[in-house]
């Protein structure tokens, strides 16, 4: 059976499984307005997961067919993925920011091929060593092509704009862009008095921005055809500040659990990245491709347990930081190196 916290106030969360991955499930939260329940995030797009997302709005006394609309935080597949369905059994509509509804756009329209090129030419130009490379030439060449997560994702009906309330009949719920883990990753502030009366304002659903014992991924935005380059984690920490500003009383994340003292929560992930920055700088006292440099940072694991899939992950997360370095002028990258390599400065 589906575990179900009910947090007061009309907000209810459901734990819908994530399959083989070790964060283990997403947080769906349940909002009741006078129209109807909405969900916050809606879990992976798998048969496990739906009979979990179902089961635990049985337990509550509702069925899909009742919700009236889904406010997704950000585009990925553990938070995004059911939405489609729900929205087949219900009529449901369902809302996201610009930035990642044009993700769900483009990725829709890809080829996958079109992505193992892209993908072989990033790692190729970060110093991958070519047996990491094999198996996404191979793959393209064998014309056997996997379909991207995300492929079939829900175009949404409504634009998350920032800074302005949901249209949710009796409730006060606005929008906070947060962009950072993806480029349109919002925060949704329920701007109504803590039913335990806990200390300060309201209560935030965070998404993936803020967790209580997890730094999110930051890696990097580009798309095949992106001319510009992004700062993702220059935003990331950006958005961190003005969520710590905001003085909640309690998160609703969607992972983990939920938790108070959101300020001390944001210092301790600007503090871990500040202190990661200057670790990469003393590893940047020689030239470094981001492929060594991710080799050499601290991950949850060494770097030969690392699996194909996530080594990808962690050199976009190295390359995000190199390119906060850079824009603040203390790295640099070293003219005429091919695979691209960089120093402190």
């Amino acid at each position: 059976m589906t575990q179900v916290t009910e947090h007061g106030g009309g907000v209810w969360s459901l734990r819908v499984p994530i399959p083989d991955n070790p964060l283990g499930h997403t947080l769906v939260h349940v909002l009741d307005t006078d129209r109807g329940p909405v969900l916050v995030d809606t879990g992976w797009d798998d048969p496990a997961s739906w009979a979990e997302l179902t089961g635990g709005l049985t337990a509550l006394g509702l069925s899909v067919q009742e919700i009236h609309g889904v406010v997704i935080t950000h585009h990925h597949p553990d938070h995004h993925g059911l939405s489609g369905r729900v929205r087949e059994e219900s009529g449901a509509w369902i809302a996201m920011h610009a930035a990642d509804t044009a993700v769900v756009r483009r990725t829709r329209d890809a080829e996958p091929g079109t992505w193992l090129d892209y993908m072989t030419h990033k790692l190729t130009a970060v110093g991958a060593p070519e047996e990491h490379v094999a198996p996404l030439r191979a793959a393209r060449a064998s014309g056997r092509l996997r379909t991207l997560p995300g492929l079939r994702s829900a175009l949404p009906d409504r634009e998350i704009v920032p800074g302005e309330l949901l249209d949710l009949a009796g409730r006060r719920l606005r929008a906070i862009w947060t962009p950072g883990h993806t480029p349109g990753h919002v925060c949704l502030h329920l701007e109504e008095e803590h039913p335990a009366r806990l200390p300060g304002h309201g209560r935030l659903f965070s998404g993936d921005h803020l967790l209580p014992g997890i730094s999110p991924h930051i890696g990097l935005y580009e798309n095949p055809g992106d001319a510009q380059e992004t700062d993702p984690l220059g935003d990331y920490l950006d958005s961190l500040e003005r969520i710590g500003r905001l003085g909640v009383a309690e998160v609703l994340p969607a992972h983990q659990h939920a938790f108070a003292d959101a300020a001390g929560r944001v210092h301790e992930l600007l503090t871990h990245h500040e202190e990661r920055l200057t670790g990469l700088l003393t590893l940047l006292a020689t030239p470094l491709t981001p492929w060594q440099l991710a080799e050499r940072m601290e991950w949850n694991r060494p770097w030969g347990q690392i699996p194909h899939d996530s080594r990808n992950i962690a050199v976009s997360e190295a390359e995000a930081h190199v390119r906060r370095l850079v824009k603040l002028g203390r790295a640099e990258s070293v003219t005429g190196t091919d695979p691209v390599t960089y120093i402190a400065v």
